[in-house]
């Protein structure tokens, strides 16, 4: 089974760190490369994590405040310098080709942009993967994503030796659920083909606490949360339109989440990352706080 692998650029919010910088997470699944969010720094980040930017194939960015998108010129003009040769797909909520235009001007960079403003619902899709989004709550356009791989018929390879079968289009016509007849003998798909159950990884970054959060969140493997307060800021976080620790842990209890993974840390927490996890571990057990350069497989 192919894994995707999830690599933390940055887990910092809008005051970066020595330990962690603004928001940026790439998500790898065969030949998609997805970015979610371009803190500042975020090319820099990406030589440190050992990761190639050459190789993105898209960009989702979940709202438009400095701290989730001043990476933007400077990985374009990295991009240009490598002579990024692809068309890369950039997502974003309501006002996405403004700003991306502003950002065009300024860094005058010669690569092929392909800009979709989005909403709710489908962002792309193909045989074997699906991206969506919902809107959040942050006071600005705001969505949350999340990364789809689809479920998949799978040939038993210890089956179809064991019935002789030959390696012909007789096995892809068993691999899309038909039946075939193979000398003479009926063969159901049932028989050699099992399904491999899809993955699903959440993220959701900025925002206060909302019903749509637990909706894109339902049944992940893998849910990445923000967590700027911790619950004796609960007011504050209300104030800001963020999430508190044990908020994002009653989102991933409410959605059925396999895991959760807390980032968007605050630098106010940078000593006492424990107070965050107890915190969310009060109410959701299989928890932990992300730091920068972190990979998670999926």
């Amino acid at each position: 089974m192919e894994k995707i692998l999830v690599t933390f650029l940055g887990t910092g919010n809008a005051v970066p760190t020595e330990k962690r910088n603004h928001t940026a997470i790439l998500i790898s699944y065969k030949n998609e490369n997805v970015l979610i969010d371009c803190g500042e720094g975020t090319q820099r980040q990406f030589r440190i994590a050992g990761r190639i930017p050459h190789k993105l194939t898209r960009i989702l960015i979940t709202h438009w405040h400095g701290d989730h998108i001043l990476g933007l010129p400077g990985l374009f003009q990295t991009l240009a310098l490598t002579e990024y040769s692809k068309s890369l797909g950039v997502y974003g909520p309501k006002n996405t080709r403004y700003f991306m235009g502003l950002i065009e001007k300024l860094t005058a960079h010669k690569i092929k942009l392909d800009i979709k403003e989005i909403s709710s619902g489908k962002v792309f899709e193909n045989s074997e993967i699906k991206i969506e989004s919902l809107q959040m709550n942050h006071g600005t356009s705001t969505l949350a994503y999340s990364f789809i791989v689809k479920d998949k018929m799978r040939l038993d390879k210890r089956k179809i030796r064991k019935l002789k079968l030959p390696n012909s289009p007789l096995l892809k016509k068993l691999q899309e659920g038909k039946d075939v007849v193979v000398n003479g003998r009926k063969i159901r798909s049932k028989e050699v083909c099992y399904l491999e159950k899809g993955r699903k990884v959440t993220i959701i970054l900025d925002t206060k606490i909302n019903s749509q959060a637990i909706k894109i969140a339902k049944d992940s493997d893998l849910l990445i949360c923000e967590s700027t307060f911790s619950s004796s800021e609960e007011k504050l976080a209300l104030e800001y339109k963020h999430l508190t620790a044990k908020q994002a842990a009653e989102i991933a209890k409410k959605s059925k989440s396999k895991k959760l993974v807390l980032t968007h840390i605050s630098q106010r927490y940078e000593n006492d990352i424990k107070r965050i996890e107890n915190e969310a571990k009060s109410i959701f057990k299989n928890v932990s706080v992300v730091k920068d350069f972190e990979k998670i497989e999926v």
